[in-house]
């Protein structure tokens, strides 16, 4: 296991409980994220997910727990201070804004200057430059950097926003479900820029409800479900069938789809019972007897 230069992980969570009200959002989660690893976050809408990045991103403090970066424990008082701690979060939908330019995306609020006073300027050369290299550093050759981001498939767009995390001195990179809205295809290039990243050093924490994306690429599988710890486990620890099995719900699902079978009156509601079993790999069956 990789970890950070000073032999502790690059960040920590200790027992996070979050409630809003009366409603438990997190509840003792704990989990650790280190240098040149992949720790996958995974579960279906509502399992905590969005809350667990809202206070690793400084937008929510917990209200119970501890989290340390290198080993020392912080407080975020707002995003701007967890960004300056080294923790930067892709958003899918944020990643890039579609009609600006490539090297204006990458800059996008902190845009290189030259000069002073008046006569002070943007120093579009350089930051075409850097945006460039940092792009090819991802694999990706743009050879017009006044192209639209518009221009770039979902997956490269993607690279943009990691290699801007990267340069502006990210040590962990939180992806919040970076292939929910793409093909196979380009699906497959964001997880080969997520695998660049891990290679570069950084700590990645991907967050997905797709454990088929997850395990070709993770290191580390942290499941939620309903602001719980389900498990955490090693790559070694688990496989693609056992992570898919308790995603789908295990037990309850196999239970869910013997009932179906049992009542189903038309060939839907069979056929909705026969992907519930498939789903957790429980054999199907007929009026009592295995198919």
């Amino acid at each position: 296991m990789s970890e950070s230069p000073n032999g502790v992980p690059l960040l920590e969570v200790r027992h996070i409980s979050k409630y809003f009200g009366g409603v438990i959002a997190l509840r003792d989660i704990s989990m650790q994220v280190h240098s040149g690893e992949v720790t996958c976050v995974l579960g279906d809408n509502g399992a905590g997910k969005s809350t667990l990045i809202k206070i690793l991103s400084g937008v929510h403090p917990q209200d119970e727990g501890e989290l340390l970066v290198d080993g020392k424990p912080v407080q975020f008082s707002g995003p701007r201070e967890a960004r300056a701690a080294g923790i930067s979060v892709v958003f899918q939908d944020l990643a890039t804004v579609p009609l600006m330019s490539v090297w204006r995306n990458f800059f996008l609020g902190s845009e290189p200057t030259i000069g002073v006073g008046p006569a002070r300027r943007l120093n579009s050369g350089f930051a075409k430059r850097v945006m460039r290299e940092e792009m090819r550093k991802m694999g990706i050759d743009v050879r017009d950097p006044n192209q639209t981001v518009g221009t770039l498939s979902g997956g490269e767009r993607q690279a943009v926003a990691i290699a801007r995390a990267v340069y502006f001195g990210a040590k962990v990179l939180i992806l919040d479900e970076p292939t929910s809205a793409l093909g196979v295809k380009q699906s497959g290039i964001v997880l080969k820029y997520v695998v660049q990243a891990r290679e570069r050093g950084l700590g990645v924490i991907f967050i997905t409800h797709n454990p088929h994306h997850a395990y070709p690429v993770g290191d580390r599988f942290v499941l939620l479900n309903r602001g719980r710890l389900m498990g955490s486990y090693s790559k070694a620890e688990t496989t693609l069938d056992e992570l898919t099995k308790m995603m789908a719900g295990g037990e309850e699902l196999e239970r869910l789809s013997k009932e179906l079978e049992k009542m189903a009156t038309n060939s839907e509601m069979k056929q909705v019972a026969r992907e519930l079993a498939n789903e957790v790999g429980a054999p199907p069956t007929t009026g009592g007897e295995p198919r």
